[in-house]
């Protein structure tokens, strides 16, 4: 079988053969086909589209190109939770260790930020001590212990999805339906999640730009995880606007840990309670009609919260920070960015928020750039907010006292005021 003509086949808008696909993936994987010509199919794939049965048959390539989680070796049912990306979403941090408070056994593997969007071990690593890289046996020893853990992505799981994301990065190939949903299916084929569920979102915060796109991406990835043999849950979220008042890492962790107390933004707290209804009906059907009330029954009394610190001690973690925010690490500087008019908000472009963030240091343009766990937004109006000129709109915080003008330039342009 030869390259090229897998190549001629996709540029001509003709449907790869699970061979060709398998040989394809398998080559990215033992890294014998060269980059340029596995560029030269992502473009092809990019501008010509995959039919379901190709995603289908790529991610599951993806998901055998490596090891996976033996599931088998957790008792009970395994679920999981993936976001497609946002700005302020924080609700990994929230519902995995709220489900693992009501008895289900949550197995996540997280990634990092990039761009204007955050990611969610990033955020727990601005908790002193707390390891997000663990060896497998551990990290199934603390969920068999804990109920609930979250790592970084494992190197020896679904890797040819790293080097096809990594060309994917920059070669303008990332925003396409049937990679998005191979790359996330493929190594959530890997967890050993007997259920998952999806959290697919739309808006200018998204790279779904409405909801027919989600809805879409949500289809297609609920058929691979079902060839997969996973049961699938698809939720479609608004990400028109940032989700909470925290954009930055270790104030997503506090504004996170609020929710657990029973405190917290009510659109975030919302939003939790809907997602982790969804995966308690996978893991819980026998419940189904009482898991809503188990939900916001484990936020109120604090056992999500115990949880939650349960976890991050047995990821070395120092929990005194989860109760004393102080003893996170405090930026250097702090501004307010004031409305320089008065009205009503109306809308906003959401990945301009997360762009700001990224300029205050909290976020990053190359997987190489470091993280300043300190800086980041905390928002005081959003859309449907009343605001006259000199409000604060938000206090900026970051090391670097420069990044400011940026941010204030930033939030004004992308917040839309009806004077």
């Amino acid at each position: 079988m030869k390259m090229t003509k897998i190549i001629a086949k996709k540029r001509d808008g003709e449907t790869l053969n699970a061979e060709e696909i398998r040989y394809w993936i398998d080559g990215v994987t033992k890294n014998t086909i060269p980059d340029y010509q596995t560029s030269a199919l992502l473009m092809a794939i990019y501008l010509n589209g995959m039919n379901d049965d190709e995603a289908i048959e790529m991610s599951l390539a993806i998901r055998d190109s490596g090891d996976k989680i033996d599931g088998s070796l957790v008792p009970g049912y395994k679920v999981d939770k993936h976001s497609t990306g946002g700005v302020g979403d924080k609700t990994s941090v929230i519902i995995v260790p709220l489900l693992a408070a009501l008895g289900a056994k949550v197995a996540k593997m997280s990634g990092r930020g990039l761009g204007h969007t955050g990611g969610t071990v990033d955020k727990l690593e601005s908790i002193k001590g707390y390891r997000t890289a663990i060896e497998e046996s551990e990290f199934l020893d603390i969920v068999r212990n804990v109920g609930c853990s979250i790592i970084g992505q494992s190197e020896k799981l679904a890797p040819a999805d790293k080097r096809l994301y990594a060309l994917r990065d920059v070669t303008e190939t990332v925003a396409n339906r049937a990679l998005i949903a191979s790359s996330i299916m493929g190594k959530k084929l890997t967890s050993g999640a007997n259920g998952i569920v999806l959290d697919v979102k739309y808006g200018s915060g998204s790279f779904n730009k409405d909801i027919k796109e989600a809805t879409a991406l949500a289809n297609l990835m609920r058929r691979i995880g079902e060839s997969g043999g996973m049961e699938v849950t698809t939720i479609l979220s608004d990400m028109n606007v940032p989700l909470g008042n925290a954009i930055g890492n270790s104030l997503e962790i506090i504004e996170a840990c609020e929710v657990l107390k029973g405190r917290g933004p009510e659109d975030l707290k919302e939003e939790c309670v809907r997602l982790a209804v969804a995966m308690a009906d996978l893991a819980f059907p026998a419940d189904k009609g009482h898991n809503e009330d188990k939900v916001r029954r484990a936020l109120a009394d604090g056992t999500a919260f115990a949880k939650f610190k349960e976890m991050c001690a047995a990821h070395g973690g120092d929990t005194r920070l989860l109760d004393d925010y102080t003893l996170f690490k405090q930026p250097a500087y702090q501004y307010e960015i004031r409305a320089p008019w008065s009205g009503k908000i109306v809308a906003c472009n959401t990945s301009g928020y997360g762009y700001a963030s990224l300029a205050l240091g909290a976020g990053r343009n190359t997987k190489e750039d470091a993280v300043d766990p300190s800086a980041g937004l905390l928002l005081h109006k959003k859309v449907g907010d009343t605001v006259a000129v000199g409000d604060v709109i938000a206090t900026a915080y970051s090391d670097k006292a420069e990044s400011f003008a940026d941010a204030q330039r930033i939030l004004e342009k992308v917040t839309f005021v009806d004077e």
